[in-house]
């Protein structure tokens, strides 16, 4: 329709301007015509008088003359059609008032072309009748020209149109296909071109993600299930042993009180355990959707407020800090939820009379926080799965914990386009570093603390 239509238009535009145009043209000729005839019949009547001047009958055809005498009347060829009358400028014409005059008549039936020029002591004229049908010729072409090109057009467009948008059909239909099924393993062919190519291939990265995204919760949801399924065991027999010793009457006989405050604090444990684990897996879950707002924040503050919140959670914990101030743009929040999961990694392998070292400096631009350990490291076949979901190396099987602190914090500076890694320390333990994209600071801000002042204990 919007081919045919653009069509119809244009048409319509070339016809009004060729038509006037050809008007002009046609007019133009007609008139150079007009005053060529004027000036020989004027010749031939300054030469004979204008009351002798020859005028041969009327052959039918051609050119229309008058002659205007003196007096005011006017002489014309045998037979000829009649003119219009006289007019008063050509009148004036005849009287010497003007040198010649070209007039239009187009109100009778039959419109002229009148061109009077003085000749003698009056004046000849020399008329064509107006003949429309050259235009009217030319505009029936242009209309059938303008239905065969609208109708060529619209046929044109149509297909055009299916198969241009044949591409955009089949994607509808897979869409909805796959909005039906569910099914993410779709793909869908890469045909066409241009922007429709960039379409397609959109809609197929997305469907990736999906796929991607899906997957990581089945994950999420079996490895949540693997871990939970060992501790909620063991508490459900023990407060099945309870239970079962409280209704025989046998609790105080059969579990001596050093016994039962052993097997309290081991329930007492094992529910801190699972809300642990139960607010990691929370964490992890969320991924990247979170509420908290970006702000502009010391680096150095967000560790120190880590630091003395680990210090609470599990007394024996040494740690000394040396930290310079370095701004970062990021979640207050979750930032301290990594910096505090990196200390209590540390601080379950740290000996008890090495303190936990922290560090963060200013690397180009990058905010760099090294945690340090003095205990055995991590075996090399351990590193490249230190930071997956779940995992615990051999050696920490017996340690508490749920596997998934460092992949959150591998989650945290990922969203904050940052780099976790992990090495060997100095102290023979691990070296857990990460880095952050500096941001420029509210004012020239430099601070740092080193020594025993900066000792958590």
């Amino acid at each position: 329709m919007i081919a045919a239509t653009a069509i119809a238009v244009s048409v319509f535009l070339a016809f009004q301007v060729s038509s006037e145009l050809l008007d002009w043209q046609l007019r133009d000729s007609a008139e150079n015509q007009l005053r060529a005839d004027s000036r020989v019949l004027a010749a031939t009547a300054e030469r004979a008088g204008l009351g002798q001047v020859p005028l041969p009958p009327y052959p039918g055809s051609g050119p229309l003359v008058r002659v205007i005498l003196p007096d005011g009347s006017t002489r014309t060829p045998v037979g000829q059609p009649a003119l219009p009358p006289v007019s008063e400028d050509a009148g004036r014409v005849a009287q010497g008032g003007l040198v010649d005059l070209m007039e239009s008549n187009d109100s009778d039936e039959d419109g002229y072309v009148v061109y009077t020029l003085r000749a003698g002591d009056g004046a000849v004229q020399v008329a064509r009748v107006v003949d429309d049908s050259p235009i009217n010729q030319f505009g029936f072409g242009m209309l059938l020209i303008g239905l065969l090109c609208v109708v060529g057009g619209a046929l044109v467009g149509r297909t055009v149109a299916r198969t241009g948008l044949a591409p955009i059909d089949r994607l509808t239909a897979a869409a909805e296909r796959v909005a039906h099924t569910r099914d993410l393993d779709a793909h869908i062919p890469d045909e066409g071109g241009g922007e429709i190519r960039r379409l397609i291939q959109s809609i197929n990265d997305m469907l990736a993600a999906l796929r991607d995204s899906r997957q990581a919760q089945r994950l999420l949801a079996e490895d949540a299930a693997h871990e939970l399924k060992t501790p909620l065991t063991s508490l459900r027999l023990n407060v099945e042993l309870l239970i079962r010793l409280d209704r025989r009457g046998t609790l105080d006989s059969a579990l001596p009180a050093e016994s039962r405050t052993r097997l309290l604090n081991d329930l007492g444990g094992q529910v801190v355990e699972l809300s642990t684990l139960v607010a990691e897996l929370t964490d992890l879950a969320r991924g990247d959707v979170s509420d908290e707002n970006t702000e502009l924040l010391d680096l150095a503050d967000l560790v120190v407020a880590a630091a003395t919140r680990a210090r609470s959670r599990v007394p024996d914990i040494e740690i000394t800090l040396d930290l310079t101030s370095v701004w970062v743009s990021g979640r207050p929040a979750a930032l301290q939820r990594a910096v505090l999961n990196l200390i209590d990694n540390a601080g379950k392998w740290s000996p008890a009379d090495q303190p936990v070292q922290i560090r963060l400096r200013a690397e180009g631009a990058s905010a760099v926080l090294e945690v340090d350990d003095a205990g055995p490291g991590i075996d090399a076949a351990d590193v490249p799965r230190v930071f997956d979901r779940f995992y615990r190396a051999d050696s920490a099987r017996a340690l508490p914990g749920s596997g998934l602190g460092l992949s959150i914090v591998q989650r945290v500076v990922d969203a904050h386009g940052g780099r976790a890694t992990v090495a060997r320390s100095a102290r023979g333990g691990a070296l857990l570093r990460v880095d952050l994209p500096a941001a420029t600071p509210p004012a020239p801000i430099a601070r740092r603390t080193t020594g025993e002042d900066n000792a958590v204990r």
